[in-house]
């Protein structure tokens, strides 16, 4: 009787956790429809979060600090974070990974398109530099948040961020102006 109670015990310590807790190896969120891979349906309520940026316009090369912050003790397990322009459904821009809780992802083959956590631990708040590309209009970042495995939202948006494109510099960043010389 002993030893069943011993092997019932070591069981539930080793694969109840797993089983109850966040699966960090067995849960991603779609890059397109950024949707768990998990059957559940989303929360429809006011999401606990927000994504707040550095800045409210953007120029080719320029980086913007984003967060992902949980508002009061409401905290998040998973998270997809990307930059989409408006009405746009494929993620722009590059992001560099600095946050020890987060980790880079590739969409649409694109490196660091996308980032995500690196780990289950529960964050309250993240943060990332994305690295505005050339050739991207208006854009707002945009999130799906798992707050556990019944628990998620998806769509949360920031403000909406405007391009500067500066018209004295074609796409080779090579400037347009003529220079005029008398002899």
């Amino acid at each position: 009787m002993r030893r069943h109670s011993c092997f019932v015990i070591l069981f539930c310590g080793i694969f109840l956790p797993g089983i109850l807790g966040f699966p960090q190896t067995n849960t991603s969120i779609d890059c397109d429809s950024l949707l768990p891979n998990y059957e559940a349906e989303p929360q429809t309520s006011a999401p606990p979060y927000i994504i707040a940026v550095s800045f409210d316009n953007f120029e080719p090369g320029n980086e913007v600090q984003v967060t992902l912050e949980a508002l009061g003790d409401a905290g998040f397990k998973g998270f997809n974070l990307q930059a989409r322009e408006i009405d746009g459904d494929v993620p722009v821009g590059t992001f560099k990974i600095t946050d020890p809780n987060t980790k880079g992802l590739e969409c649409h083959n694109m490196t660091n398109s996308a980032v995500s956590n690196a780990n289950s631990d529960v964050k309250q708040k993240i943060t990332t530099t994305w690295i505005a590309p050339h050739d991207v209009k208006d854009l707002q970042f945009i999130a799906t948040v798992v707050q556990n495995l019944e628990n998620f939202w998806v769509g949360i948006q920031s403000k909406t961020l405007t391009a500067m494109h500066s018209e004295s510099v074609n796409a080779t960043g090579k400037s347009k102006r003529k220079v005029c010389f008398s002899v």
